[in-house]
């Protein structure tokens, strides 16, 4: 053992060892020196961590979610939106469910197919799709929104390559078509506009869509939804983020430049909805109920006409049938015979005095 360790630890003697002896207290650690050039720097001890006293950071407060309103039967008389299209279609279909799943009066059936457009209708034909549609849902308002897939050769008939004048003049003539199918049946028709996208290319042709897709719908007496203006910067740029339908800053297209996220899906129905509620009327009330013989409350009124008390009729001159000619209240009828100004000077040549201090006054005081 060496010197040091036998001033730390005293020597014991046999009886100590096999009995016990006198307990000692641990030493304080040895202090450690740096060696720093020829000098020598004395450090602190090491002092060792309680992992137990360690304070964990606060966390902040979880975003506070307004309550989702319960949705509610609907009535038998309730008015639907049929939104048709494509992927962007199914986007306001799913939204306007959740908006209007507490109005009783309103309910919103979605025909979407994600890959489904005007050129191809061999993967899904939607002039031949459509009347059966509106027979089996009689909306009361149609909701179309078509035209992303469309940037490519019709495979029906004659190919037809796009951007070429014979494609436009087909695809006038089919989007015509789908909007006369709805015209006919009298019901309201809502044409949502493309979006900008990010790409350059896709941007300018969604510009030319819209501009068919708004003449042809106003032709038939429909609206065209013009929802540009949300989804691109004060200069016409096509932006990420922007602001949601409560003027948040928020993303509202996926990475794509093409989708929508959850914001943006908000904002594309918000402007259907906005359309939708001038067409609704009182049904996109939740207040809405539906007012029949079970929802009126009891009035007290005989089940058959012969319980019930018959009244003589109330005479409007003389309601205590007393011979009154005088209604509850009445003045007595006092003959007040004022003349107006006018009518002292006209009748009897008389005018009135000016008042007092007036320019007119020519009453002048004697007394000086």
């Amino acid at each position: 053992m060496t010197a040091s360790a036998q001033e730390r630890w005293p020597r014991r003697n046999l009886f100590e060892m096999l009995f016990g002896g006198p307990r000692y207290e641990r030493e304080e650690p040895p202090r450690q020196y740096n060696r720093r050039g020829d000098g020598v720097i004395e450090m602190a001890p090491r002092r060792e961590r309680n992992r137990s006293t360690r304070v964990a950071a606060p966390r902040p407060p979880a975003p506070v979610v307004p309550p989702k309103p319960e949705p509610v039967a609907k009535l038998e008389n309730a008015r639907k939106i049929l939104v048709v299209g494509d992927f962007f279609a199914g986007n306001i279909g799913g939204e306007l469910e959740t908006t209007f799943e507490a109005s009783p009066g309103v309910a919103v059936i979605t025909r979407s197919d994600g890959s489904s457009g005007l050129v191809r209708d061999d993967h899904y034909d939607w002039l031949g799709e459509l009347p059966a549609i509106l027979d089996e849902a009689k909306p009361a308002i149609v909701v179309v929104m078509l035209g992303a897939n469309d940037r490519q050769q019709m495979t029906s008939g004659k190919r037809e390559k796009f951007r070429t004048e014979e494609w436009f003049t087909e695809y006038k003539r089919r989007v015509s078509e789908l909007a006369k199918t709805v015209a006919t049946r009298k019901v309201p028709l809502l044409w949502v506009g493309l979006p900008a996208f990010q790409s350059p290319s896709m941007m300018a042709d969604a510009v030319t869509l819209n501009a068919i897709y708004r003449a042809r719908t106003e032709e038939v007496g429909g609206e065209f939804v013009d929802i540009w203006d949300g989804f691109v910067s004060e200069d016409g740029k096509f932006i990420v983020t922007g602001s949601d339908v409560s003027g948040q800053q928020v993303r509202l297209r996926g990475s794509d430049g093409i989708t929508f996220t959850k914001a943006g899906k908000q904002k594309l129905a918000f402007y259907v909805e906005k359309l939708a509620r001038r067409h609704l009327g009182d049904m996109a009330s939740p207040e809405l109920v539906n007012l029949d013989a079970d929802s009126l409350p009891e009035l007290g009124l005989p089940a058959t006409a012969s319980k019930a008390l018959l009244a003589h009729p109330i005479s409007l001159s003389d309601p205590e049938l007393d011979g009154g000619k005088e209604l509850l209240g009445a003045m007595p009828n006092t003959d007040i015979q004022s003349q107006s100004p006018r009518d002292k000077l006209v009748k009897r040549g008389e005018m009135e005095a000016a008042p007092t201090g007036r320019v007119d006054d020519y009453r002048i005081s004697t007394t000086q």
